[in-house]
């Protein structure tokens, strides 16, 4: 039976041979979920023995690790601007660059207004959960066209206690309000691009679009006349498609007023 600190060299040195880069915090994230122990338990109790079970059951997760496969999916979570999200192979994994879209929508918005905002492409909920959390007084339905993630969304609102409403749609194709702010990350990675190892994991559904990744986010932007006047759309999207993204939004009577990262604010005007 392994000591700790031997299990977590030993995973360390697999990972690093595979190139993942965060190979010591990840043998560390493994062996605390195995242990249901906070990371500092490990540092504490280095010469701590592993039962055969616990060995066990962390080189079974240290071996998905090796193929590559998240460590989200592998302990079931995520945190997102503070908050814990239920992940699953049905769901995209929430990215901290999304966060920026978050603390911009905070800037912005009155917290005392009733908006209505929708979170269109959902997956995990994370985006339109987190704005209920952080701006309690908004009216917040989730959109996404898989049922799947939908039941992770679901279960996500229901353990962050947070009052929002949950369509099937695809788009906004079945959303019956007058949105104030529409919220998406909807998938833009093009075909061609290269990519990770760890995203052949994600679903392509939530990862990739036709038309060099705007797709979707055109079609979107197509239904934003239902958006309320001097409404906000904020968008998600690579770096290398925001000039096309706002000329077309231009196109729409949607303007550009805030551009951060990955993230593009819009505001709709005549």
């Amino acid at each position: 039976m392994p000591a700790i600190e031997t299990w977590l060299a030993d995973a360390t040195r697999q990972l690093d041979n595979v190139g993942i880069k965060s190979s010591h915090l990840d043998s560390q994230i493994i062996l605390s979920h195995t242990l249901r122990k906070p990371r500092t338990y490990l540092h504490a109790h280095p010469e701590e023995e592993l039962s055969d079970r616990h060995t066990e059951i962390a080189d079974a997760r240290l071996s998905l690790r090796l193929d590559h496969v998240p460590i989200a999916y592998i302990i079931g979570h995520k945190d997102f601007f503070g908050h814990r999200f239920i992940v699953t192979s049905a769901t995209l994994i929430p990215r901290p660059e999304s966060e920026t879209m978050i603390d911009i929508l905070i800037q912005r918005t009155n917290p005392e207004a009733n908006f209505k905002l929708v979170d269109v492409g959902t997956g995990s909920g994370c985006l339109g959960i987190t704005a209920k959390l952080e701006l309690p007084k908004l009216e917040v339905t989730l959109v996404d066209i898989s049922r799947h993630a939908l039941r992770v969304a679901t279960q996500n609102s229901e353990q962050l206690k947070a009052d929002v409403t949950i369509i099937q749609s695809d788009l906004l194709s079945s959303y019956p309000f007058t949105p104030d702010i529409i919220l998406a990350n909807l998938p833009y990675v093009a075909f061609e691009w290269n990519t990770s190892e760890e995203t052949k994991y994600e679903p392509k559904e939530a990862l990739f679009a036709e038309d060099n990744g705007l797709l979707l986010i055109k079609k979107l932007i197509g239904q934003t006349n239902v958006l309320a006047d001097s409404g906000y759309l904020y968008l998600e999207a690579d770096l290398r498609q925001h000039d096309e993204i706002i000329e077309i939004a231009r196109l729409n009577s949607l303007h550009l007023v805030k551009r951060q990262g990955y993230i593009l604010v819009f505001q709709k005007r005549d």
